[in-house]
């Protein structure tokens, strides 16, 4: 699946500007139900991060949404007054959905949902990548319905988590040398990307799950990840998988 996803995305990754990889991206979902898309570069801003703070540090790059949403009375809203999703950034979360921090079951969303219907957006799937000095790079591709199995949903966002280390690129120089991950921790990261537990992983190798695990945090902390998942998107953004 993750494979199939990647070759969908592919014209997005080898984008060379910011804002065409953007809409390579939202184009290569369209056919999936993407019906949004907004890209952002910029640094997070110091102080207490709330929803004024959060959109003032702009650095938007690309954003695809139906004709008339933006500005409207519904986007304000849930720009400004109503913005759960800050909480992932305070969070350092990588991969995330907006129905994560706003559950549709909770009444105090209803406005929320509303609003967010009105530019035909079911739920929004988040990738985030973080990076020095504050950095941050961060993808919203909105569905109007369900992506579809969870599968495929998480290879998606896996495949947004590798766009946002591309947009990351347009900030932050190409670093002169790939980190030296070892063959085990390189080996062990590739089957963290295909959905493999770290017990599964210790099978497979012939070793203790601990190992296993001490191997995927080695390589996280060499590729400077926030967690395992962001660091299988450096590994894939890097061709070092």
């Amino acid at each position: 699946m993750l494979s199939r996803i990647l070759e969908r995305a592919g014209a997005a990754f080898a984008a060379t500007k910011a804002e065409e990889t953007g809409e390579r991206f939202f184009s290569a979902f369209e056919a999936l139900g993407a019906t949004y898309l907004q890209t952002r570069l910029y640094r997070r801003p110091a102080g207490a991060l709330t929803s004024s703070t959060h959109w003032s540090a702009g650095g938007f790059i690309t954003r695809i949404a139906p004709d008339g949403w933006e500005r409207s009375a519904a986007f304000c809203y849930v720009c400004f007054e109503c913005n759960p999703v800050v909480a992932a950034i305070r969070e350092g979360r990588t991969l995330y959905r907006f129905s994560d921090f706003a559950p549709r079951q909770d009444g105090r969303y209803i406005d929320y949902w509303d609003a967010l219907g009105e530019a035909s957006i079911h739920d929004v799937a988040c990738a985030t990548s973080y990076g020095a000095d504050g950095m941050i790079a961060s993808l919203h591709l909105g569905f109007g319905e369900s992506e579809g199995d969870p599968e495929q949903g998480r290879a998606i966002q896996l495949a947004g988590l590798m766009l946002t280390e591309h947009l990351m690129s347009f900030a932050t120089p190409q670093a002169v040398a790939a980190p030296r991950l070892t063959t085990r921790e390189r080996d062990s990261l590739g089957f963290v990307a295909d959905g493999k537990t770290d017990w599964e992983i210790s099978v497979i190798f012939g070793i203790s799950q601990s190992t296993a695990r001490f191997h995927i945090d080695n390589a996280r902390r060499k590729l400077g990840a926030a967690n395992r998942t962001h660091a299988v998107a450096k590994l894939i953004s890097q061709h070092l998988i």
